[in-house]
């Protein structure tokens, strides 16, 4: 019987035996993704070798195998190129306004919390001399009633407004030589006299503390001091007791 030959690699005429070697012929393109998988890996082994401190030649080998990934589209998506996020110029100054107005409400809202807090701080009623002495009281004083309190200190100590007030009045005063007449918000109408200079003039405010002049002793004085009334509801109200309009706010005399 005659014997039948076949070549390696063909596929043609009837299988003989139980056992058959199947070859299947490969061209130059069926080949490519083995090479660029042989590439990829060779690279990775590279870049491995390399390590940290890789040259130039490392980067090549890396871009070697980005295009060998990109050639077989198995690029990840972390290293896919992101197009550039961007705004408007216009976008851009509104953005720049609006923070800019953001800061500026923030700083006021600081600078208004700041002055509250000074206000809530500072006194509201203070004693007219710091460190005097009390000499003479409210009441009957050498078969006359003197309306006021003295309190003497050295010559040019400086003399307070005792609570918040306008000056209604300045300049010179019968029996005072000079005095200052500050009118309240209440109506009150506090005054000093004897005082050797006037720091004030009228019209001015001032705060509780608010130095007004330098005691003195003009006028019908034996000595320097201040003499400090209180007239209630105005110029030609009731004249009180100091000492108790001054407790009243929280000031001690003596």
């Amino acid at each position: 019987m005659p014997s039948t030959s076949r070549s390696a690699g063909t596929t043609d005429g009837p299988a003989t035996g139980s056992h058959r070697a199947l070859t299947v012929r490969r061209g130059p393109r069926d080949r490519r993704p083995s090479a660029l998988l042989g590439a990829l890996v060779a690279g990775g082994v590279g870049a491995a070798l390399l390590g940290v401190g890789g040259a130039p030649e490392a980067a090549a080998e890396s871009s070697s195998v980005l295009a060998a990934q990109q050639e077989l589209g198995i690029v990840d998506e972390a290293q896919e190129v992101m197009p550039m996020a961007s705004i408007t110029e216009a976008e851009a100054h509104a953005r720049l306004q609006e923070v800019a107005a953001t800061r500026a409400a923030r700083a006021e809202a600081e600078a208004a919390a700041a002055e509250a807090a000074a206000e809530a701080a500072r006194p509201k009623a203070v004693l007219p001399v710091a460190g005097a002495r009390f000499t003479s009281g409210f009441g009957s004083r050498w078969g006359t009633f003197h309306y006021g309190i003295d309190l003497a200190a050295p010559m040019h100590t400086p003399e307070y407004a005792a609570a918040d007030g306008v000056v209604l009045r300045a300049g010179s005063a019968s029996g005072f030589g000079l005095a200052v007449y500050v009118l309240h918000e209440n109506g009150d109408v506090t005054v000093y006299g004897h005082m050797d200079e006037i720091l004030v003039e009228v019209g001015d405010y001032v705060d509780a503390g608010d130095t007004i002049a330098l005691l003195g002793n003009r006028g019908q004085s034996t000595g320097p001091h201040l003499h400090f009334e209180v007239h209630q509801g105005g110029m030609d109200g009731r004249r009180i007791d100091p000492v108790d309009w001054l407790a009243e706010r929280g000031v001690q005399v003596g």
